[in-house]
């Protein structure tokens, strides 16, 4: 039984062991190395995912084929692209484990399948989706508004693991800046707080 799982469950729900231990059997547990590519850009998204441990991004190609990312997801954030896994759509989007990352992976059929036998799965599921989806929209308002030091700030504020985890080209893309600039902005306050 794989740990982070039977953490997050722990965390999330009352159930006790026997009933715990059944939902948990169907439930698939991976682990994937850094680099591996979930979903390509173009690709239907046949998988829905939670990080239990480590960090996804989530990137797209630009018009002149530059790599934008749009998103990093770690622990206990859901990692769906909706448009394309429930309308069955080509995905906007590309997925890859910035590091060594073990994901609950989930299916359409699966699912359903669970919310049937354990409705109060469905409950937990949206109360997490209503949570990751307000965490988004939060964060989109004060990176639309933002400069790009106060994104930077924001940042570390907000997610300061994040700094260290993601290569820093992936991190001035997420943040809509040149590595340079970023490298700048770093320099800049380390520099206010030291002085």
């Amino acid at each position: 039984m794989d740990p982070y799982l039977m953490k997050f469950m722990a965390k999330y729900t009352d159930f006790n062991k026997e009933t715990l231990q059944e939902i948990m059997g169907h439930m698939v547990v991976e682990t994937y190395e850094k680099g591996t590519i979930l979903l390509r850009q173009g690709d239907i998204s046949s998988k829905c995912y939670l990080v239990l441990n480590g960090c996804v991004r989530q990137y797209s190609y630009g018009v002149e084929g530059k790599e934008i990312t749009n998103d990093f997801f770690t622990e206990e954030q859901s990692v769906t692209l909706f448009k394309s896994y429930k309308l069955r759509l080509p995905s906007d989007y590309s997925l890859s484990c910035v590091e060594k990352t073990t994901l609950l992976i989930g299916d359409a059929d699966l699912e359903e399948k669970m919310y049937e036998e354990y409705p109060v799965l469905q409950n937990i599921t949206r109360s997490m989706l209503e949570l990751n989806l307000g965490e988004t929209q939060d964060a989109s308002a004060r990176f639309m508004s933002k400069t790009p030091e106060e994104r930077y700030r924001s940042l570390v504020e907000q997610r300061p693991g994040l700094i260290n985890r993601v290569p820093q080209h992936q991190l001035a893309s997420y943040l809509g800046i040149t590595p340079e600039s970023l490298s700048r902005i770093k320099k800049r306050l380390s520099q206010d707080s030291s002085g």
